[in-house]
């Protein structure tokens, strides 16, 4: 007389969000771990493409170059590249040689502020 119903009970439904919620409580922390440890690779990748251009326009031009963007009109970078901590392009700190020519580009650090997982801070890099 009574048909039944096909379906899921609240009580089961219940039971796989509990599940669920456990297994991404284990998972976040690693994923965004991960996620850190991805940024710091590539952070450690882009300051060394900028130390070998500006090393190779010292050794081209035998100066160091005035800007980050003379090394893209020069063609020695494409592009400035993007901090990945900062998510920006226009946060690299200009370290200037310890010669009288204070406005050149001798060297290149992050502006990123905080600590990476090693304990170094950023702008140590």
């Amino acid at each position: 007389m009574f048909e039944r119903r096909k379906g899921f009970t609240l009580i089961e439904l219940l039971v796989v969000l509990a599940i669920m919620a456990t297994l991404l409580s284990i998972v976040a922390p690693r994923y965004m771990a991960s996620l850190d440890r991805a940024k710091e690779a590539a952070l450690k990748t882009n300051l060394r493409l900028m130390r070998e251009a500006i090393d190779k326009h010292k050794a081209d031009k035998h100066r160091y170059p005035d800007s980050l963007q003379q090394l893209v009109r020069e063609r020695y970078l494409s592009a400035v590249p993007v901090d990945p901590v900062t998510e920006s392009a226009s946060t690299w700190v200009i370290v200037h040689p310890p010669s009288p020519a204070a406005s050149a580009v001798y060297d290149v650090r992050s502006g990123a502020e905080g600590i990476a997982s090693t304990g170094q801070a950023y702008a140590e890099w």
